[in-house]
């Protein structure tokens, strides 16, 4: 008898462990693994991809002027073995300054086709990475940019080395724009001149814990720390430590944050504590009825105005 009642607390124990085990591999399918299909952490297929139309208005016409410039392709291996992707477009007509832009989750290259067009009739050299494990670029899991801000610094040495970059600006969107922050807290180029973020999240554990709550109803707790262990063991990195917060305390060249006063997928709160986190130049605009990445969208001439003032204040 006393051996049956030892033995169902630790058989309980251990069905407890499995359950956890089973979500938090669930839990990495959805939100990591870069070749899964199901329903993801960042809103769903049908709200990822109603995001993304939301920056590529007048999507027709832009194909059409897309398919018209001479991309060039390009591509680094990193320090991991993985070779990245790129295009690159010269600009006929060049201002001197080179544009990186970065795609959001489970995004592309091809995409963004509106700032593009933009900053190219602005005279800026344009570079757009497909992020590991996106596009054409090798990887199978999703950074959320931590790795991918290692993977950023060698897209702006190569841009340096090959290209002659001599002034840089870093403008990413959601997964794209937490990027750009990660980026900006590393030790940079003297080129790269301004980031600009438009929706980022502060950490990944907490996008990801806001996302299981908003799309799931649960709590994050305990499910997201197995989660993150199980991201550790099998993509080298873990939630904690992939801290947007963190690095733009760290970071040193201009910031200008940009985020939807309507986000509910990134909480435009987020926005607020990046800003105040961050330590050096820096600029905040929250847009009035825009959601998640749709302030070119809804502001546009006024979008277009505030990052060229702040690109060229840094020319001042």
């Amino acid at each position: 008898m006393k051996r049956k009642r030892v033995w169902i607390p630790t058989l309980l124990i251990l069905i407890v462990l499995a359950g956890l085990a089973g979500a938090g591999q669930y839990f990495y399918g959805i939100a990591i693994n870069s070749n899964s299909e199901a329903v993801d952490l960042h809103g769903g297929k049908n709200e990822a991809e109603t995001v993304t139309a939301s920056v590529e208005e007048e999507e027709s016409l832009l194909e059409h002027w897309t398919s018209e410039q001479n991309f060039e392709n390009l591509e680094i291996e990193t320090s991991d073995e993985l070779k990245l992707k790129a295009v690159y477009l010269e600009n006929e007509n060049p201002n001197g300054k080179t544009v990186v832009l970065a795609h959001g989750y489970k995004g592309n290259k091809e995409q963004l086709p509106g700032i593009t067009k933009f900053y190219y009739e602005q005279g800026f050299h344009i570079l757009k990475p497909d992020a590991r494990g996106h596009g054409e670029s090798e990887g199978q899991y999703i950074g959320y940019g931590w790795h991918d801000r290692l993977d950023f610094i060698e897209w702006v040495d190569l841009l340096i080395e090959e290209k002659g970059a001599e002034s840089l600006i870093l403008h990413g969107f959601s997964m794209g724009a937490a990027t750009v922050l990660m980026t900006s807290g590393e030790e940079l180029p003297e080129e790269v001149q301004g980031v600009i973020a438009d929706s980022a999240y502060t950490s990944v554990e907490e996008e990801l814990a806001h996302q299981m709550k908003n799309l799931y109803g649960i709590p994050s707790f305990p499910i997201l720390q197995v989660t993150s262990l199980i991201t550790d063991l099998r993509a080298g990195y873990n939630f904690n430590e992939a801290s947007t917060l963190q690095q733009v305390k760290q970071a040193e060249v201009p910031i200008f944050f940009i985020h939807g006063a309507e986000d509910v997928l990134v909480p435009t709160d987020m926005a607020t504590e990046l800003y105040k986190a961050a330590g050096g130049e820096k600029e905040l605009w929250i847009v009035p009825e825009a959601t998640h990445t749709e302030g070119y969208t809804v502001a546009k001439e006024d979008y277009q105005e505030r990052i060229m003032k702040f690109i060229n204040g840094k020319d001042d």
